[in-house]
């Protein structure tokens, strides 16, 4: 008898030996058959976007794209072949059979999934990419917001999939089902829901973007930079880079400041002198002041003022505008008017106010 009639596990050795074949020459050429058909692929996404890179491209599918190529190659071949009777048994009244075809599916539905991921990530870079070209920060915003929803979304539907097609399991009947369970869990998950829908807010209202400089002013007063917004939550980098995590209904309900977004900034200097200190070098120092400031061209409006007098002590306020800058470029020019407050209160000599305290002896020994 020919050995390749040869009975093994109810299958033929023959068609065994052809199976295995067929799974090592797909595992062999997994790379290259994945390349030939991300080269396919890439052609209408080439005609669509010119400046598309082909590297990126592949460099993100290729790897999804051949494990999908060969679990979908492995399973249309062992199909082929007959049920060994030996395996004939079941669990929990499922046949063996029955679980590793349901897994086999799962596994191609899983890949796929993977696969669709990977794609929605390069469509993400691509439009990413696109829109760091514009000085609009909403679609860069919006890009990483949808790139996520459809990622969840797919997940979603695989599982869904994996259900009705892997198990023969009615998604219908099971979403009927669990209907009741559905709103337990809908209120379970209360804060979730309601960290989803602020994200929405986020995205459509636009308080702020990721790049932005903000200060949350109830939690803690706390600024940083955003580095990323969620569907649950964002992420903010702190001056002291740290990365804390903000719920999104949490930075709906809080009061926002953005730094990013003023069109100006305000500087202020309060210096409280002695009141002994003469008439003359006061005015003479609000007179220099006002000089300094006006010959700055990056101020647009400045004023420099008596602002409070009191019994011990009088204040001289200094107030400028000056057009938006980085907070580098903020510093250094709040720099400069520190130094020029400090050279003319050491130039004309004038004393700053001093915390004194009275002694007063009342009455019954009172010691205030």
């Amino acid at each position: 008898m020919n050995w390749s009639n040869q009975i093994l596990f109810n299958n033929p050795v023959g068609h065994l030996v052809i199976v295995a074949a067929i799974i090592l020459l797909g595992w062999t050429c997994k790379k290259w058959l994945s390349g030939r058909i991300a080269a396919l692929l890439f052609i209408p996404i080439q005609k669509r976007w010119q400046s598309v890179d082909r590297i990126s491209f592949t460099g993100l599918i290729i790897s999804p794209l051949g494990n999908l190529l060969i679990v979908l190659i492995g399973y249309l071949s062992i199909e082929n072949l007959r049920y060994p009777n030996a395996w004939d048994i079941a669990l929990n009244d499922i046949l063996l059979q029955q679980i590793l075809i349901g897994v086999g599916r799962s596994l191609m539905i899983v890949f796929f999934i993977r696969f669709i991921n990977r794609f929605i990530d390069f469509i993400s870079l691509v439009l990413d990419k696109h829109a760091k070209q514009n000085e609009d920060k909403s679609d860069d915003q919006l890009i990483v917001f949808f790139r996520d929803f459809l990622k969840a979304v797919f997940y979603v539907l695989g599982f869904l999939m994996i259900l009705q097609v892997g198990f023969k399991v009615n998604v219908g009947s099971v979403l009927t089902g669990l209907s009741i369970v559905g709103a337990a869990l809908a209120l379970a998950a209360k804060e979730s829901i309601e960290n989803l829908i602020a994200s929405f807010i986020i995205f459509f209202d636009k308080p702020f973007f990721t790049g932005d400089f903000v200060r949350i002013n109830n939690i803690n007063q706390t600024s940083g930079t955003i580095e990323n917004i969620g569907l649950r939550s964002t992420r903010i980098r702190t001056q002291d880079q740290t990365l804390i995590t903000v719920p999104n209904k949490q930075m709906v309900d809080s009061i926002v400041d953005n730094w990013s977004l003023r069109n100006a900034r305000r500087t202020e200097i309060n210096m409280e002198l002695d009141i002994i200190n003469s008439t003359e070098k006061i005015q003479a120092l609000i007179q220099e002041l006002k000089s300094f400031l006006s010959e700055k061209s990056e101020i647009s409006e400045s004023s420099v003022h008596l602002f409070e007098l009191h019994k011990n002590y009088l204040v001289v306020k200094v107030e400028c505008i000056s057009p938006s800058v980085t907070n580098e470029e903020y510093l250094n020019f709040k720099e400069e008017i520190n130094w020029k407050v400090k050279f003319l209160l050491d130039t004309l000599n004038l004393k700053s106010a001093t915390q004194s305290q009275e002694v007063v002896i009342l009455p019954n020994n009172i010691v205030t």
